[in-house]
């Protein structure tokens, strides 16, 4: 890693959520700089980043507002939801790295690109909505979402009712090329946040948002390939991906080969919804270009680059 590498970085939105009883703003800003300052030492050796971020918890506070409003004020569309997010984690982020860079004594541009990600119109996920988000409801107000706003809602465990959207795979970034000229100008760039706001195509090639979720780390996957990326790293809770995870018998990987990942898959080592589409998002960046995945902790970013932490799956 002594020259200067494409490294695309996507961080969970949970990553900016340290302690569900503190989830303020200034709490999550206090966690993006924790992220951020691990982002800048690979900035200072001179790498270039493109950050990708989830975004689960913020939507959810936002269509909870929307819920408690409901009486005063029109409801907030999804795909507006993940562009309002895709905003102020931007900011979050955007003014983190200032404020660390300083401290570096370096100015890098910095931009938050909102950003569009293509889906099929057709994709089979439309026609089954599995994917939970906002607060549960009661069954009155379920009926009533389900009534007058066209709301998929589910009972839940008996922990009440919830609404279920459609999670369709990404098939193009549509401000891909926005980014590479940033990128190629030596701008950190924030992009695709949580997974991109979903559009299809209509037939007259205009694009219309849908109310649905994109997985995150299959959207950042997809545009680290589009831009050929020297080095794809996905930031979740552990430092390393783990066999038999919180069993007496688990065991941490650091370098497994795609071979090794999709017989662990085909085991059902790791968890639909949690490790699951990460491990599956990175074997889908190093399978295509033939470049090394890292999974890891936001503390060990650059000690995943440098000092042998988390996870490396190679070709």
């Amino acid at each position: 890693m002594d020259t200067s590498k494409l490294i695309v970085i996507a961080i969970g939105g949970n990553s900016l959520i340290e302690d569900s009883k503190h989830v303020t703003v200034e709490s999550q800003y206090a966690a993006a700089q924790k992220t951020a300052r691990h982002i800048v030492r690979l900035v200072k050796a001179g790498h270039r980043v493109v950050i990708a971020h989830g975004n689960g918890p913020q939507v959810g506070f936002i269509l909870l507002r929307a819920e408690l409003a409901k009486d005063v004020l029109h409801t907030v569309p999804l795909d507006s939801c993940v562009a309002d997010t895709q905003g102020a984690i931007g900011y979050q982020l955007q003014r983190a790295l200032y404020n660390e860079f300083a401290k570096e004594g370096i100015a890098p541009q910095v931009a938050t690109v909102v950003t569009q990600v293509e889906v099929d119109t057709d994709d089979p996920s439309f026609q089954n909505p599995t994917k939970p988000i906002g607060s549960f409801m009661s069954k009155e107000d379920a009926d009533q979402h389900r009534l007058h706003d066209g709301w998929d809602v589910v009972e839940d465990a008996g922990r009440g009712y919830r609404r279920v959207v459609a999670s369709p795979k990404p098939i193009s970034i549509v401000e891909l090329e926005t980014v590479r000229t940033l990128v190629e100008n030596q701008v950190i760039v924030i992009a695709a946040g949580g997974g991109g706001i979903p559009v299809v195509r209509l037939a007259d090639g205009s694009l219309e948002g849908r109310e649905a979720v994109i997985d995150k780390d299959l959207a950042a996957a997809l545009m680290a390939k589009e831009l050929k990326a020297d080095l794809f790293v996905i930031s979740t809770a552990v430092e390393k991906v783990c066999l038999n995870y919180g069993k007496s018998d688990q065991k941490e990987l650091d370098t497994i080969s795609l071979a090794e990942c999709q017989n662990y898959v085909d085991e059902g080592h790791f968890a639909p919804g949690s490790m699951l589409p990460k491990v599956q998002a990175m074997m889908d960046f190093v399978k295509s270009t033939g470049n090394v995945g890292l999974i890891t902790s936001p503390e060990y970013i650059y000690g995943a680059l440098y000092e042998d932490k988390g996870t490396k799956i190679v070709p």
